[in-house]
């Protein structure tokens, strides 16, 4: 009877945990599969953006205002254009009348994050910024404890501190390849603002992963190019007239801009799908690799040193991420009205529950508050109004 009681006592130990044990072929579904590959199309999209920054600092270019605003100015045309010919409550004047300054909110803390990161290089070191940069993390998580009560198992936990020894496995790598740029006349300020702009950028992505859940990945694109647009052209109207007339515009240059532009509006209009299926936090994991990525596009062009560490620490991110995602998150938000979204988001919510959602499901038999992941996902799946 003891062993039995302690047997029971351990199962409910490894389910609280998110432990319970899987077969492989319950572990690595298909949706898994898709989440793993979206997250490192992402990652691809914010490599172009680096290298192609790194390009037009490399040119004498140093306008982080103008190149957002060409990415705020394209959502604009596209999804602020698709709202207005919106009709009813869906409008752009009603979203206007009734959350505009929601949206000024958002919109202000991701135009700030985006400047503020690039400004922090003028003041610290590479490695500071890709250790510090990683405080997103953590921050996300804990906006969404309260804002989205999300609810995380201890394989959670686990899989972000491997993902964090990932990032220390590649900034060691740095290290020894002597990779370590960046200006130091101010490190305590340059820490500082990449800090401000980790809170910045999980502020935007709490707002996002709300937005795309319950309301509509339209509206949040559409408003984010409007906002985003007039707080952009407004700041670099007075930060970066001089640096823009300087520019010395060529083919190369235009190039540039454009291969900037693209990624960065890519990068956008593919994100909140990918939220959507997942989380913010689990995004941001994914994005880890990016630097990886980036790192070896610099391998070919300005020839970076190679370490075997590079790929260490891209086996153990992807090992984390992979764990974050094999056992769902619970959420307790309650149910809420929905905006049109377009026929590709709701595609990517019809796969049925993931096995590893079952398996979980053995425990419910047991009381408690939480709802499973599956059934979040039933709860803030808006129906199909509209669509590009």
């Amino acid at each position: 009877m003891e062993g039995h009681e302690e047997e029971r006592l351990c199962g409910k130990w490894r389910l609280a945990c998110g432990l319970h044990t899987y077969n492989w072929r319950d572990v690595f579904t298909w949706r898994l599969l898709k989440t793993i590959l979206m997250g490192q199309v992402l990652s691809l999209l914010i490599c172009g953006t680096a290298v192609s920054c790194k390009c037009l600092m490399d040119s004498g270019v140093k306008t982080p205002m103008l190149q957002s605003f060409f990415n705020y100015l394209l959502l604009l045309l596209v999804y602020t254009t698709i709202l207005c010919t919106r009709k009813g409550d869906r409008n752009i004047l009603k979203i206007l009348k009734t959350k505009w300054w929601k949206y000024l909110v958002m919109a202000l803390a991701d135009v700030e994050a985006n400047y503020v990161v690039v400004k922090a290089y003028q003041f610290t070191t590479l490695t500071s910024i890709q250790l510090l940069d990683c405080f997103v993390i953590p921050v996300l998580m804990v906006l969404s404890w309260f804002f989205l009560k999300t609810r995380y198992r201890l394989v959670h936990f686990v899989a972000v501190g491997m993902c964090l020894l990932g990032v220390g496995a590649m900034v060691g790598a740095d290290i020894l390849a002597g990779r370590e740029k960046g200006s130091t006349s101010d490190v305590v300020l340059g820490d500082g603002l990449v800090l401000l702009s980790a809170a910045f950028y999980a502020v935007s992505n709490v707002c996002q992963e709300y937005t795309v859940k319950n309301l509509s990945r339209i509206e949040f694109l559409g408003m984010m190019g409007l906002f985003g647009t007039l707080l952009s052209g407004i700041q670099l109207a007075i930060l970066e007239t001089h640096a823009v007339a300087a520019i010395k515009w060529d083919f190369h240059i235009s190039m540039l801009f454009v291969l900037y532009g693209l990624c960065m509006y890519a990068l956008y209009s593919f994100m909140p799908v990918v939220v959507k299926m997942t989380s913010a936090t689990a995004v941001n994991l994914s994005l880890l690799t990016a630097d990886l990525f980036s790192l070896f596009c610099g391998l070919f062009l300005f020839h970076y040193t190679f370490s075997a560490l590079y790929i260490i620490s891209f086996v153990v991110i992807t090992v984390g991420f992979v764990m974050f995602n094999a056992v769902p998150i619970y959420s307790a938000l309650p149910e809420s009205g929905s905006g049109g979204d377009d026929p590709a988001e709701v595609l990517a919510d019809l796969p049925a529950e993931s096995s590893s959602d079952r398996l979980l499901s053995a425990g419910r038999a047991a009381p408690r508050t939480e709802t499973p992941a599956a059934e979040a996902e039933a709860v803030l799946r808006p129906e199909t109004e509209d669509g590009l």
